[in-house]
């Protein structure tokens, strides 16, 4: 009574069936592995032109910059939005760490969100060649030049080997760590009540006399002296023994 179908009908129809089967998932799969946002690539350009401008500014040598976007909050439901703007928030700085705020500013619903960025910034400095115990002096012979990420720390890094050298470890520093600010501290070289030489230049004169120290003396910071005839004047701690004045 029934009409008998050859085999290859539905072996046909099985074939057709999986394949229909494999374009959903295909596309599922597709739409899976595109879920982040499409502002989010207009967000990366414009943190790339971010960091552009903020090379130029930092004032130091010539660093290469690297801007990467973190992930929104996957419990988000954010509605569509024909134009996002992003902005860097209050008291933020686009280096390290950082975030990144995003508002919408064309769509049904206002909603503002803050995206996870990581800011790295590359170029020369100066690292510890060995390990170095707290309180010691640092030499030129402490340090080698290398490639850092300038930004891994919020800690500026001492780029000038003279700015460090003669300088002391503020704490026990290890191979490879980069010399930043707060690694290093002045050297303390005299006590307040040492007796000590002033150095007095000025345009056109030179004048070395003897002084007493009123503050305890560090390399490179001032100090306050009394001078012979009872004058009290702060210089810059050049030594062990002598503070320059700048007159």
């Amino acid at each position: 009574m029934f009409r008998q179908f050859p085999s290859t009908f539905y072996s046909f129809c099985r074939s057709l069936g999986l394949l229909v089967a494999s374009f959903f998932f295909g596309h599922a799969q597709a739409q899976g592995v595109d879920s982040r946002p499409a502002f989010l690539a207009e967000t990366q350009l414009w943190m790339n032109n971010a960091v552009l401008t903020l090379r130029s500014t930092t004032g130091a040598a010539p660093l290469r910059m690297e801007a990467t976007l973190g992930e929104l909050d996957s419990r988000l439901r954010l509605a569509p939005c024909a134009k996002v703007e992003p902005y860097i928030p209050v008291g933020t700085r686009l280096w390290g760490s950082t975030r990144l705020g995003l508002r919408c500013l064309d769509g049904s619903v206002k909603w503002n969100v803050f995206l996870p960025v990581t800011v790295k910034a590359y170029g020369p400095a100066w690292v510890i060649k060995g390990d170095v115990p707290q309180g010691t002096v640092l030499t030129p012979a402490d340090a080698m030049e290398a490639e850092v990420d300038w930004a891994e720390e919020a800690s500026p890094i001492v780029s000038n080997a003279s700015e460090w050298a003669g300088q002391e470890a503020f704490r026990a520093l290890t191979t490879g760590q980069a010399i930043r600010q707060n690694l290093i501290k002045p050297t303390q070289v005299f006590q307040a009540g040492a007796q000590i030489r002033v150095v007095a230049k000025g345009r056109g004169f030179h004048i070395v006399s003897d002084g007493q120290a009123l503050t305890a003396g560090f390399i490179g910071q001032p100090a306050r002296v009394r001078m012979s005839g009872g004058r009290v004047m702060t210089g810059t701690v050049l030594d062990s023994r002598t503070v320059q004045l700048e007159i």
